[in-house]
């Protein structure tokens, strides 16, 4: 795998529209007069999609529907109520209208990642929980969503801004495993970088979308063998210090 760069959050999706309710009468007239919410009773109030999560929302359900290809920003636009030059606003471009509803699913995948590097188990052990996890749920995603995982590798290949925030947050995650690992004494890596790269290099044929999708053929169970030995080489070396 090649080496990970920084670069810069994604944007929020879930800021809500502000809304307005009526205070009562007007002292000019008899007009009902209306006034932002404010403090607990602003938080207390349901509030309705923002209108960049109502769009993902829709392209979604295109996405799962028509394949990346047929959908289309006028479609998802006229469904929204909008035109598609008011959704370019939001969205850029149909890639970037659909790596964002890809991204929702990399955040969620990202957390749970995540909750494995905090958990209290040996780094060897969250080594190879994570990249189980990290395997299985885009093995899964091939199998339950083609589609949105179309648009994971697509992105992947393309490096587009999605896929590389996800790298860069893979590996911090990883990185924060090993330092633990090394501070420790479950690992005796001498170099820390090149600790983390024998890591994702070992575990690229599970782990990496465009791998995994040359081997969708392959019986799921002699993959599960297969990542299970590399990941006891790769907690091997990591235990020795053998790179």
């Amino acid at each position: 795998m090649l080496p990970f760069g920084n670069v810069s959050l994604p944007f929020s999706l879930n800021d809500s529209d502000n809304e307005t309710v009526p205070t009562g009468p007007d002292p000019r007239g008899s007009q009902p007069r209306s006034a932002r919410l404010s403090g607990p009773a602003a938080r207390a109030r349901p509030t309705s999609l923002s209108t960049d999560a109502r769009l993902l929302a829709i392209a979604s359900e295109h996405l799962a529907r028509l394949g990346p290809k047929r959908v289309t920003v006028v479609a998802v636009a006229a469904e929204a109520g909008m035109t598609h030059a008011n959704v370019y606003r939001y969205f850029p471009s149909k890639d970037a209208l659909l790596d964002a509803v890809a991204g929702r699913w990399l955040r969620e995948l990202e957390t749970e990642l995540a909750d494995i590097a905090d958990a209290p188990d040996p780094a060897d052990d969250k080594i190879e929980r994570f990249l189980g996890a990290l395997a299985t749920a885009q093995s899964e995603m091939l199998v339950r969503e083609p589609h949105l995982f179309a648009v994971h590798l697509d992105a992947a290949v393309a490096a587009r801004p999605i896929a590389r925030r996800h790298r860069v947050r893979l590996r911090a995650l990883v990185e924060r495993i090993v330092e633990e690992g090394i501070g420790t004494g479950v690992f005796a890596a001498r170099d820390r970088e090149r600790a983390i790269a024998v890591i994702f290099d070992a575990s690229y044929r599970f782990t990496h979308p465009v791998a995994i999708q040359h081997d969708s053929d392959v019986p799921r169970d002699l993959l599960d063998a297969r990542l299970g030995a590399v990941i006891q080489s790769i907690q091997r070396a990591l235990r020795t210090g053998t790179f």
